[in-house]
């Protein structure tokens, strides 16, 4: 192993969800260990603006709608075609609803399911065909604390998130032999855009409450995406099927 097994120099991650949020500080990190960062999301203007943040050279931006998810093997095949293949897959993209059972829509559910999990068995699913990954590779699948414990209004996202932890450990047995390792995270409640939106179903008292359920206060960006780096470096070689909880204390409750 490295004397500095946090440095990624000459490897390439893919973070889906790289144009805000943890995506995008998680893209910045990987820049700073030296990676070369390819930056996933719909929207090409705000990975443009991304990636003009990012430290080092090699970086490319990649649109994609993962919502096409019959399409996403035979992209990643022609994205490594161009690139090399990944040391890295980050999947950091997702939706969040907040909409109790008694009016979650079949509609609204399949939509939170399709990018949250559906995307991520389908990027796993490209990630081990043959010149899309170098052995050793890392998978890292960002869940959420909402995935492990409960919390009323949010069915949808819950159990989406959810699934992501079961898809871990079933991938990272799978997977194994091939020498690809698969890992989650798990945020409590981040500042960042997604939360922002809380604050039209939330009062200040609600949002006070909720960050007293945090003992070491609401996490930033960073805070998740130092636990990814970690999961994605050499610092992890030996950890898969897990999920690293960074939540400040929500779930020690």
């Amino acid at each position: 192993m490295s004397s500095q097994p946090m440095d990624l120099s000459g490897r390439g991650v893919l973070v889906t969800g790289a144009s805000s949020g943890i995506g995008r500080e998680t893209a910045l990190l990987l820049s700073e260990l030296n990676a070369r960062v390819i930056l996933v999301s719909r929207n090409r203007e705000r990975l443009e603006a991304a990636c003009q943040q990012l430290q080092g050279t090699g970086h490319r931006v990649e649109p994609f709608d993962l919502t096409a998810l019959q399409e996403i093997p035979a992209w990643l095949k022609r994205l490594t075609a161009a690139t090399g293949p990944l040391a890295g897959l980050v999947h950091c993209a997702g939706i969040q609803n907040s909409l109790p059972l008694r009016v979650l829509s079949l509609e609204k559910l399949e939509a939170v399911f399709r990018i949250n999990i559906s995307a991520a068995v389908m990027l796993a699913k490209a990630f081990c065909q043959k010149g899309c990954s170098v052995p050793g590779g890392s998978i890292v699948l960002v869940s959420s604390a909402m995935g492990l414990v409960g919390r009323p209004g949010i069915p949808a996202y819950s159990a989406s998130k959810g699934a992501l932890v079961a898809l871990a450990r079933s991938a990272a047995l799978e997977l194994a032999k091939d020498q690809i390792r698969v890992n989650c995270v798990a945020p409590g409640f981040v500042r960042t855009e997604m939360l922002e939106q809380l604050r039209e179903w939330l009062s200040s008292e609600q949002l006070a409450a909720l960050e007293a359920q945090h003992p070491l206060g609401l996490g930033a960006p960073r805070d998740v995406a130092y636990a990814i780096a970690f999961l994605l470096a050499d610092t992890s070689h030996w950890i898969t099927g897990t999920t690293l909880v960074v939540d400040g204390g929500y779930t020690a409750h």
